[in-house]
């Protein structure tokens, strides 16, 4: 008769979940998406929330600081929608339109230029147009119907309504929530250690997103400006772009740049200008604004931020690369807790005093 290894079938039936739960997360990742997205929601109104919490009387529920929040955020983002979005659907449009004439031509040589600036010239034309006949046309044709689409809300149903809802029930039961999973774990050190990791997850993705949030309307509003000052031709539009690809660490920012200098070299812009602008904002941003806004936990390697955003983006697209910094930020989390706890637990009880 066959003796089994305890441990050794105890590691396979654990080898065996985890994988069975990787399945399902990846067939429910539409589904997890959309909650993950309205937790990241949640995040981002819990300041609001919590202002308008503390000036209402004492005597009651969140409900009524969340239905005010509710309110200004649906203000502002009508606001917003209709007074910076229809410029930017506008010159969506006239890009769209004009880009086969601008590409043509940008396309004759230039005299005061020598003739091999004027081969690559004609070379990087030739991708462009390879590249725009297979992907870019699709996306500026696509800009406009996406932002009819916004401002109508008549499609997309669950981003513009199942995402508030969820966050308004992440919101209001938040607390109760964790208390709930908490209570399911009966051993006093693990519930501890769980404990720790929902206080360190919690303050990582309020930190985070109020960065990112930070950081895009920092990119749009000095974009915009310098653009318009700079009489770099569809402004609104490019501030746009930036804004939204700069919630994509380091590829974002860089992809929407060449796109920047792309597009204003095409139309006659300033390019020398429009990059040296870019370069003092990267530097800006980068090395102040950035380090100061994810201070708090997001301490990754540049390497490991490039890896999580090009493995985030082969898994699952632009969401897989916008949830990768996050996702590594949490994974490290779980690290360093998990390690603190077992190195704890293997010291003498004045040693974890001591460690504390």
């Amino acid at each position: 008769m066959l003796k089994i290894d305890a441990r050794a079938a105890r590691y396979t039936w654990s080898a065996a979940v985890v994988l069975l739960l990787l399945w399902a997360v990846y067939l429910m990742r539409t589904t997890l998406f959309v909650f993950i997205l309205a937790l990241l929601f949640a995040y981002l109104l819990s300041p609001l929330v919590n202002v308008i919490d503390r000036f209402l009387p004492a005597s009651r529920t969140r409900t009524p600081a969340l239905a005010i929040a509710y309110l200004i955020f649906v203000g502002v983002l009508f606001v917003l929608v209709t007074q910076i979005g229809s410029r930017v659907i506008e010159q969506a449009n006239s890009l769209g339109k004009s880009l086969p004439a601008l590409l043509s031509k940008w396309e004759q040589p230039t005299p005061s230029v020598p003739s091999p600036a004027n081969s690559i010239k004609a070379q990087v034309l030739e991708l462009l147009r390879q590249q725009a006949s297979k992907s870019a046309g699709d996306i500026l044709s696509s800009l406009p119907r996406a932002g009819a689409k916004i401002l109508s809300v008549v499609s997309n149903v669950v981003y513009v309504v199942i995402v508030p809802i969820l966050g308004f029930f992440f919101l209001k039961d938040g607390r109760a929530l964790r208390g709930h999973l908490l209570d399911l774990i009966g051993d006093h050190a693990s519930r501890s250690l769980a404990d720790d990791l929902l206080a360190d997850g919690d303050l990582l993705l309020a930190h985070y997103m109020r960065a990112i949030l930070s950081l895009s309307l920092a990119t749009f509003t000095c974009y915009s400006i310098f653009f318009t000052i700079l009489g770099i031709p569809y402004s609104f539009l490019l501030a746009a772009l930036a804004a939204t690809l700069e919630c994509i660490p380091m590829i974002g920012p860089f992809a929407a740049g060449v796109v920047i200098l792309i597009v204003t070299g095409v139309s006659g812009g300033p390019v020398l200008r429009a990059l040296v602008f870019l370069l003092v904002f990267r530097v800006v941003q980068d090395y102040v604004l950035y380090p100061r806004l994810m201070r708090a936990g997001v301490e990754l390697h540049p390497l490991l931020v490039l890896f999580g955003v090009f493995a985030g983006g082969e898994i699952a697209g632009i969401p897989g690369a916008f949830l990768s910094v996050p996702v590594l930020a949490l994974i490290r989390i779980v690290y360093l807790r998990v390690r603190k706890a077992r190195v704890t637990a293997h010291l003498s009880p004045a040693e974890s005093v001591q460690t504390l």
